[in-house]
């Protein structure tokens, strides 16, 4: 168990000793926190260290975030990464920490020049300068001689940004020699990057031998803390949305979750071939022919009948293209040269009776194709649909996130994790070695 009941934490202060901003700058960067919900604090504690429970004034702080974030033409494509790790950035600022910043940026091959230019930090040194409203000094280097003179040379409440530590193979080889280096450079741990919790690499879980304490950052601790309560004590009814492609992907979820929830809704790519396990037809919709035997296994378990919902009707397509032809069938009569690209009306208004009485919401993966505008209606009705409700309302991870987004909802929702895989392996009831390797209380 991962959480007790034994104390409030303590709220941050979204102060800056050390940085001062003006005060639109602070009203922007305030509203920006605010509309992730990411400076709410829960109301239980961790059995793991967090932030608000060490000492880091005038220390050096190694604090791994999650900064990958979308790059286009060399500039950041989307934010939101860097704003969820602000109310961390912020408290070790005002506590005047020697921050030193550690991520990944897309996944480089080592030693190729083009990707070393293409994937470097330093244009989240310039985004992060400008969301602090004070200066982020960037170095071109994660270990060695170049990182630690810039460590040295800092100052109380200064931030550096290191270079992308996967430009090293041994980051995700979890070398310990690497994961050695990469510690000097600090006094105290603290892990705020969800995302990567779990990966077993060099910078979520190496260093942790090397450094003490280790500590959950305010990111990391709301993350654990909302995926936690929705496998351990949710309020009821507990509702479950399941969408993407692939069965394969969910196959554990789907298993722990059916002995956790009251209802279990399932759509996108992989309701056909759960279709198909049924004898239905399906037309030329994807399947995963592979697993048509786990599928109409699932559909024999126990509580399967009572507790999952799967689509009545299909918004169907002749091609997967934005302007094929479309329309609206019922299950099982997709005709050949035919496939289902997202939920049809019938089975929004099914999904929003369970969600309008549902007390939590849990979601990961869209409904339908959301890259086409045709085809992504169902899952932004489902989304607006959460949005009005009275439940809490967590949302995976990936591109259940971008469709939350692209739904104008984000700010509705009690908590939009931004871990794909993470929330994934979570919700399965995986142990996440980023989390693990954290100091216990």
């Amino acid at each position: 168990m991962l959480l007790t009941e034994n104390r409030e934490p303590k709220t941050p202060k979204i102060l800056r000793k050390n940085a001062p901003t003006s005060s639109s700058t602070q009203l922007r960067l305030q509203n920006a926190v605010n509309a992730l919900g990411i400076d709410k604090n829960p109301k239980k504690q961790m059995q793991k260290l967090e932030l608000t429970d060490i000492d880091v004034a005038g220390k050096r702080v190694l604090a791994r975030v999650d900064f990958n974030v979308p790059m286009k033409d060399s500039k950041i494509a989307d934010e939101t990464r860097i704003i969820a790790a602000l109310p961390t950035l912020l408290a070790l600022i005002n506590q005047n920490a020697k921050i030193v910043l550690v991520t990944h940026l897309g996944r480089p091959k080592v030693g190729e020049t083009a990707d070393r230019e293409r994937l470097s930090t330093a244009p989240i040194a310039v985004a992060l300068s400008q969301k602090l409203g004070m200066r982020v000094a960037h170095v071109s280097d994660c270990i060695g001689d170049t990182a630690q003179s810039a460590v040295a040379s800092m100052q109380n409440g200064e931030v550096l940004l290191l270079e992308n530590v996967r430009f090293y193979a041994e980051e995700i080889e979890n070398d310990s020699a690497f994961a050695q280096q990469l510690a000097s450079l600090a006094d105290v741990y603290v892990n705020d990057a969800f995302g990567t919790a779990h990966r077993a690499h060099a910078s979520t879980e190496g260093v942790t031998r090397y450094l003490n304490p280790c500590a959950a950052g305010f990111l990391m601790a709301r993350e654990i803390y909302y995926l936690s309560t929705s496998l351990e004590n949710p309020a009821r009814p507990y509702v479950a949305i399941l969408g993407g492609s692939k069965i394969s992907d969910k196959i554990t979820l789907i298993e722990n979750l059916l002995e956790k929830v009251d209802s279990l809704l399932i759509g996108g790519g992989m309701a056909y071939t759960f279709f198909a396990a049924m004898g239905l037809t399906i037309g030329n919709s994807l399947v995963e022919m592979e697993k048509l035997d786990v599928a109409a296994s699932l559909i024999k378990k126990e509580g399967f009948s009572d507790t999952v919902i799967l689509p009545s009707d299909n918004v169907i397509g002749r091609a997967f293209h934005p302007d094929t032809e479309s329309q609206v069938v019922d299950k099982g009569d997709i005709p050949d040269g035919w496939q289902g690209l997202d939920i049809g009306p019938g089975t929004v208004v099914a999904f929003g009776e369970q969600i309008a009485a549902a007390k939590t919401v849990v979601w990961n993966g869209p409904l339908g194709v959301y890259e086409f505008e045709k085809f992504v209606q169902g899952t932004i009705a489902v989304a607006k649909q959460i949005a009005e409700s009275q439940a809490v309302s967590i949302i995976g991870g990936g591109d259940c996130v971008a469709a939350i987004q692209q739904a104008g909802v984000a700010d509705r929702m009690t908590h939009i994790s931004t871990g794909g895989g993470a929330s994934l392996e979570f919700l399965e009831g995986k142990p996440l070695p980023g989390i693990v390797a954290l100091t216990n209380k």
